[in-house]
C-alpha cells in the first residue's frame, strides 16, 4: 500500500507522445505516479526502453510486465506478426485496421486495476483519445465509460478509470504538452521501432501532422533515405516548412 500522503495513480506508459503527456500531467496533479508498461511482443519495443530512461530521469516508480506469453492469442495484427506488412498511410479504418491488436486495452487496463487495487492507487491513468475513435474500437468513449464501471465494482476497492484525453485530437495533446515544456524528442511513436522513426507508418505520419499543426519541429530522428516521393512531404529537418503528411494537409482528427 502507498503510505505517501497523496493520492496514487497508476499510470499506463507506453513511451508514446499520449502517454507521455498523460504521465506528466498526473504529476503535475501532485499524484503519486506508478508508471506501468507492458510488453506483449510488439514488434515496436523500443517503445519500453524510452520509457525506462524517462522513468528514470523523473524518479517514478516503474514496472514493465512481460505479457509475452499472450502472444499467440494476440498476434494476428501487424503490430504483433513480423511476417505482416506495416500500412505506409494516414490513419483510417480502410488502410490501417491491420494495426489493431486484439482486445489489447481491456487486457491491459484489467492488469493495471489490478495493480492500482495491490498498492491503494484510487486511479488509473491512460492516453485514449479523440482521434483513436475511428481505428481502435478499445479507445471510444463507449468502451472507456464501460471499462470505469467494471473498475468501480471489480474489487472491494472501486478504481476510477481517467482518460484525460478522451475526446481530445493528438494536436491538442501536443499543444497542452508544449506548453508544460515537455521534451517530445523523449517519446517513441514509430510502429517499427528501429533506429530512427520511417516517417511513413500511420503512427509517424499522425505524430508528424500534430507537430505541423503546432508550428512545431518534431526533435526525434528520422530516416530519410528511402523513397524521396513517400518522404519529402513530412522531412523532420529543420529546414523543412512543413511536416504534415500530404494526405493529413487539410487536417484529421484520425490517430
Amino acid at each position: 500500500m502507498s503510505e505517501s500522503a497523496a493520492p496514487a495513480t497508476v499510470v499506463i506508459y507506453s513511451g508514446g507522445m499520449d502517454s507521455f503527456t498523460v504521465l506528466h500531467r498526473a504529476l503535475r496533479e501532485g499524484r503519486e505516479v506508478h508508471a506501468l508498461s507492458f510488453d506483449y511482443g510488439q514488434r515496436h519495443a523500443r517503445e519500453l526502453e524510452v520509457a525506462r530512461e524517462v522513468c528514470r530521469e523523473l524518479g517514478v516508480p516503474h514496472q514493465v510486465v512481460d505479457i509475452t506469453a499472450i502472444h499467440g492469442l494476440i498476434d494476428a495484427s501487424a503490430l504483433t506478426d513480423a511476417s505482416q506488412a506495416l500500412p505506409d498511410a494516414d490513419y483510417a479504418e480502410a488502410n490501417l485496421k491491420a494495426t489493431v491488436v486484439p482486445n489489447r486495452n481491456m487486457i491491459l487496463l484489467s492488469l493495471a486495476i489490478a495493480k492500482a487495487v495491490n498498492i491503494g492507487a484510487d486511479r488509473v491513468d491512460y492516453g485514449a483519445h479523440g482521434g483513436d475513435h475511428v481505428l481502435y474500437p478499445d479507445c471510444r468513449p463507449e468502451f472507456v465509460e464501460a471499462m470505469n464501471d467494471v473498475a468501480g465494482i471489480a474489487n472491494f476497492e472501486p478504481v476510477t478509470l481517467h482518460a484525460p484525453y478522451l475526446r481530445t485530437d493528438k494536436g491538442e495533446i501536443l499543444a497542452e504538452g508544449l506548453a508544460m515544456g515537455l521534451d517530445y524528442g523523449k517519446t517513441w511513436t514509430c510502429y517499427r521501432g528501429e533506429a530512427l522513426a520511417c516517417g511513413r507508418c500511420g503512427s509517424c505520419r499522425e505524430r508528424l501532422a500534430a507537430f505541423a499543426a503546432n508550428g512545431a519541429i518534431d526533435p526525434i530522428a528520422y530516416d530519410t533515405t528511402g523513397d524521396e516521393a513517400a518522404t519529402s512531404s513530412q522531412r523532420p529537418d529543420a529546414a523543412a516548412s512543413s511536416q504534415r503528411p500530404d494526405a493529413a494537409a487539410e487536417g484529421t482528427d484520425h490517430v
